[in-house]
């Protein structure tokens, strides 16, 4: 492997027009197709498999109108006023009639014009007769009730009991995470007509909008620290500036060629942000990673350039290779999920990562070769030379040797100390945080403070019911869907049952818990009445889907929350199977794995005691503590294995190259790490800072998955790689690369230090000496 790596880096640093020409090529390619095919984005996330999923295909096949999303505004009058003047009626009269008349939106009046003879008006009849059977039913009458004008209800519209409140529920002809930004824009736009002159304050609710996470100027940000850090590391601007232009140029290929074929593939709106993160944090991690190497090999063996080039692609570049392989396997991973935005996700920033490593081992080199000696300014190699031996007298060669010298008891420590960051882990709650955990001044919460206080807590998460009965025989009549209703509402939890409609083959109902979206006995209730045994389903002998948003968001936690044990469990086993090869070491991959395992945990731990308990929640910028985001452990984790094992190939690569060339015992834990542990830290600091910027912006969800991968990035690297692997490495000493001689005979030698790539250049300078001397 080195010895290929370095034919090729000493190739593209000789003819660096070659390999620039070809990548800029391929970038024209993929802006070509951009420009041709157009770019496709979804907000659709389908959770295929899941029950709440089964019914909505299910309602789309039999029932399409009753198959679509659902949106929610709230009307508010002034302090100690009411809406039901007639001013304000007409008003949101106005209002509510703009958005039935949209596009994507179910306008009741149309079911009652098409009622006529087709039965349409007697199935009303009977939807009336059976709320009217539900809500005589109910122990407690409800603290609201339908916004009436001129005697008549108004479709959709309830109003609370001090008339200070409305509350305006409406339906979609397509499913909530199908609908696009721009028909939300559309309902808001309609609705917030309602202000003008009449006082009334309009809150739409959360769901009119889509689920994303966009980029902003938290990536400028982070962009101006990595620049700042690679300058301080790497001393030169021209240095500084290579890593960039790489990562930039392989980021650029890998989002823009998703987007080049997003015409043909559905293409989640979330998937460039996930490959847009790990794509800057490789790409930056492997040039800085081999520049850095570059520059050593210039000022520490006096070698050229163009040689210095071709044998830190020969030796760092290797261990980039399986650095980026252990990534690939961690996003891949993801496929084992099933999910198809997932799986989508994984793939892109998968590719993303594999486009940055060819680019890493093949591009940078030929930019070197246009830079040649530049690379190291004279003042550099003058100082390296009047001072050899300065770099082994750092704050690295201080703090390897205290953790060394300490290395039980820092052991010790940093169990105890991850282990106490973890016990959070234990009451960690998955869901999808939204307007119940959104800060106190935006709409989205108002509304839903304002829905809660008006109307009850439920209301801003209502379920949709399907009632199917088991004997295909059988019929659903006006009798049983009286008889269902008046049963649903004396269930448990539940604040109010409307029926919806009614074929010969199933029943629909709307379903309002008493409870929120996000509440531990709203769960209950969905699973209580999903049961086979209960005694609904006995009494009437039907099978009974439950659906909608909340539905929704409850089985994909539930889903992810199943297979995030096998994805980590497979991720590990294969990177074990890599370690292994990469290192031919057994200590060394378990070492890794468990350093790894130590620090998610306590980075999960962190990240519930913060933003689920809400510890120092003003300093991080929200009101509220809630649910984690449900499939943000499934990609932090992705993520964060792939960038610890990057740091974790750096550092005990370094550590086994000095092992090889001869250092023994603490001698190679200590040379090796002086080496890199300089561009781990910069890498690490890099990653921190432009993860950080995430935190800060208004959506929590955001917020949630920049803090987590800021701070497992911070553990990982500076606890975990600096100070828990070389106490370990010192414990066991060569020992650590011992490999049983059966496994010795079967497993081939990669020589990612190096080891025969040295050798043989070694050999090739003896020959030419000796020649010489001849």
């Amino acid at each position: 492997m080195s010895t290929l790596l370095y034919r090729v880096g000493k190739t593209a640093f000789s003819k660096p027009a070659t390999f620039i020409i070809g990548w800029v090529l391929i970038l024209g390619i993929v802006i070509s197709m951009i420009s041709i095919n157009g770019i496709h984005i979804s907000s659709e996330m389908k959770i295929e498999g899941t029950e709440s999923q089964k019914v909505l295909d299910q309602l789309a096949k039999e029932l399409p109108a009753a198959s679509g999303g659902q949106g929610s505004v709230v009307f508010k009058a002034p302090d100690n006023e009411r809406l039901d003047t007639p001013e304000r009626l007409a008003a949101m009269m106005k209002g509510v009639n703009e958005v039935y008349g949209l596009d994507k939106v179910i306008n009741p009046a149309d079911y009652a014009a098409e009622a006529g003879n087709s039965g349409a008006q007697a199935e009303m009849a009977q939807n009336a007769q059976a709320t009217d059977m539900a809500q005589s039913a109910a122990t407690t009458p409800p603290p609201y009730g339908p916004l009436m004008v001129d005697g008549v209800p108004v479709p959709g519209m309830l109003i609370s009991s001090d008339g200070s409140i409305a509350l305006f529920q409406f339906q979609f002809t397509i499913e909530q995470s199908a609908i696009t930004q721009d028909v939300f824009d559309s309902v808001i736009q309609s609705v917030m007509t309602v202000e003008q002159g009449t006082n009334i304050k309009v809150l739409p609710g959360e769901t009119l909008k889509t689920v994303s996470i966009g980029v902003g100027s938290a990536e400028i940000v982070g962009l101006v620290i990595a620049v700042i850090v690679l300058l301080i590391t790497l001393g030169s601007v021209v240095a500084a500036g290579l890593p960039l232009i790489t990562a930039l140029l392989g980021v650029a290929i890998g989002v823009g060629g998703a987007f080049s074929i997003s015409k043909f593939i559905e293409m989640p709106s979330v998937t460039s942000v996930l490959a847009l993160m790990v794509g800057l944090a490789v790409g930056i991690d492997y040039a800085l990673f081999i520049v850095n190497r570059q520059r050593r090999m210039i000022i520490d063996q006096g070698l050229s350039a163009k040689e210095a080039t071709a044998r830190a692609i020969g030796t760092s570049g290797s261990a980039v290779f399986f650095a980026g392989l252990t990534v690939i396997i961690a996003l891949c991973g993801m496929l084992v999920i099933g999910l198809t935005f997932l799986s989508t996700m994984a793939l892109v920033a998968a590719a993303t990562v594999l486009i940055n490593v060819f680019v890493a081992l093949t591009l940078l080199p030929a930019l070197l070769g246009l830079v040649g000696e530049r690379i190291c300014s004279a003042k550099a190699r003058e100082k390296s030379a009047k001072h050899p031996k300065a770099a082994s007298n750092g704050v690295a060669d201080r703090w390897v040797k205290f953790v060394i010298k300490n290395r039980w008891a820092t052991i010790i420590a940093i169990i105890v100390i991850l282990g106490f960051a973890a016990t959070p882990i234990s009451k960690m709650e998955m869901g999808i945080p939204g307007a119940s955990s959104a800060n106190l001044d935006t709409t989205a919460r108002q509304s839903y403070d304002d829905i809660s206080e008006g109307f009850g807590e439920g209301f801003n998460g209502p379920l949709i019911l399907v009632a199917e009965p088991n004997q295909s025989s059988a019929k659903v009549t006006p009798e049983l869907l009286g008889g269902l209703v008046m049963e649903l509402q004396g269930q448990n939890n539940v604040a109010q049952v409307t029926p919806l409609g009614m074929t010969e083959d199933l029943a629909i109902f709307s379903l309002i818990p008493k409870t929120g979206p996000n509440d531990n006995l709203t769960k209950t209730l969905v699973t209580d009445l999903r049961a086979a045994d209960s005694s609904i389903a006995q009494t009437y002998d039907v099978k009974l889907g439950v659906t909608g948003l909340t539905a929704v968001n409850i089985d994909m936690s539930a889903k992810l929350a199943q297979v995030f044990p096998i994805y980590v469990g497979i991720i590990i086993l294969l990177s074990l199977i890599i370690l292994l090869l990469v290192f031919r070491s057994i200590i060394v991959p378990i070492k890794a794995t468990i350093g790894f395992l130590l620090s998610i945990l306590a980075t999960f731990g962190i990240t519930t005691a913060v933003f689920q308990w809400g510890w120092l929640h003003s300093l991080f910028g929200f009101d509220t503590g809630g649910p984690l985001l449900s499939f943000m452990p499934i990609i932090v984790t992705g993520i964060l294995y792939g960038l610890a094992m990057d740091y974790q190939v750096f550092l005990v690569s370094s550590m086994r190259e000095s092992y090889v060339h001869g250092q023994r015992g603490t001698e190679s834990v200590v040379h090796g790490y002086n080496q890199v542990s300089r561009v781990v830290v910069a890498a690490a600091v890099i990653m921190v800072s432009v993860f950080a910027g995430f935190i800060f912006t208004d959506d929590v969800m955001i917020k949630q998955i920049g803090f987590t991968l800021a701070v497992g990035i911070l553990i990982d690297a500076f606890i975990i790689r600096m100070g828990l692997v070389p106490a370990i490495m010192a414990i066991f000493g060569d020992k650590a690369w011992a490999l049983p001689k059966w496994l010795d005979r079967i497993l081939p030698n990669l020589d990612v230090e190096g080891e025969k790539l040295i050798a043989s250049l070694n050999a090739e300078e003896h020959a030419n000496t000796k020649s010489g001397l001849k």
